[in-house]
């Protein structure tokens, strides 16, 4: 229970500073020179420019009430499709961008003169900060739901490619609403956030394992408490001549941990050989 509430707290602190990140990156550099984020985030930054065009005035940056007040139907989603966990640390996470967004001073000339400089930065930085939650596993909302939602049901999916997806768009709106330009910029940013959060997230990641043991142990805790497939055989040691299990698994690059260290619990003689960027496809579950 310990534990459990330990991972927990550690979880919504991760959260609550990917969100600052993400936060950050916008404010400072995509919004000052007035190119838009994609997404929900998005949506809300184009709705709060055309109500400020339309005269009207607002004494704080608006966006982040509006993401706020579309994410309500998503976390629907989150809350009975996903899991209880993904709801909570994302509902933390928009609460958190809420209050940065709201509170957060945007500069009135931009950081960086050059627009491209200030489209890379800025992706680097928000793009970090989303994978960073989702590495949490919380969401910043939008369509982090709806893409981690897919990719558990999908193979070869990731958030970033549905973000990718959707935002074109969400910038061809751009480009009639407001300039070519803008729209460019905008996917510039796009692309250099999608790259990052797929680099940053963990889950995107396909591992293999193969485990070489003597102890059955090992196979029984894949299946039973990881939830994953397991093939094995036997083999033979070629010094030593003795018998030998040979097992092989699928995994995410962040279930790594959770396997080398129950593994060494069980056998402190395991050798484990982890081999990274394989494509899975069949019935592989992508996972929180």
């Amino acid at each position: 229970m310990k534990k459990s509430v330990k991972i927990y707290s550690r979880n919504t602190l991760f959260v609550i500073l990917g969100s600052f990140i993400f936060s950050l990156g916008i404010s400072l550099f995509i919004t000052p020179i007035h190119i838009y984020s994609g997404g929900v985030m998005g949506f809300s930054q184009i709705m709060r420019t055309l109500l400020v065009n339309a005269g009207n005035v607002f004494p704080f940056e608006i966006s982040g009430l509006i993401n706020f007040a579309i994410n309500i139907p998503l976390m629907f989603i989150a809350y009975r499709s996903i899991s209880k966990r993904f709801f909570y640390l994302t509902f933390v996470s928009i609460l958190a961008q809420t209050l940065f967004f709201t509170l957060m001073p945007i500069p009135k000339n931009p950081i960086l003169d050059d627009m491209l400089a200030s489209c890379l930065v800025g992706g680097i930085i928000s793009g970090f900060g989303v994978g960073f939650i989702l590495r949490s596993r919380g969401s910043g909302g939008g369509l982090d739901i709806l893409g981690v939602f897919i990719s558990r049901k999908a193979a070869n999916f990731s958030v970033g490619k549905l973000s990718l997806i959707v935002n074109t768009c969400l910038f061809t709106m751009c480009a009639v609403l407001f300039t070519l330009e803008t729209a460019i910029y905008s996917m510039i940013y796009l692309v250099v956030f999608t790259f990052v959060v797929d680099k940053v997230h963990y889950q995107n990641i396909n591992m293999t394992a193969m485990i070489f043991t003597k102890h059955e142990e090992v196979m029984d805790y894949i299946i039973n408490h990881m939830h994953r497939g397991v093939t094995y055989w036997e083999g033979a040691g070629g010094y030593t001549k003795e018998g030998t299990y040979i097992m092989i698994t699928a995994i995410s690059k962040y279930e790594i941990h959770l396997l080398k260290n129950r593994v060494k619990k069980i056998d402190a003689n395991a050798f484990i050989i982890f081999s990274e960027g394989l494509s899975v496809s069949g019935n592989f579950e992508k996972r929180l």
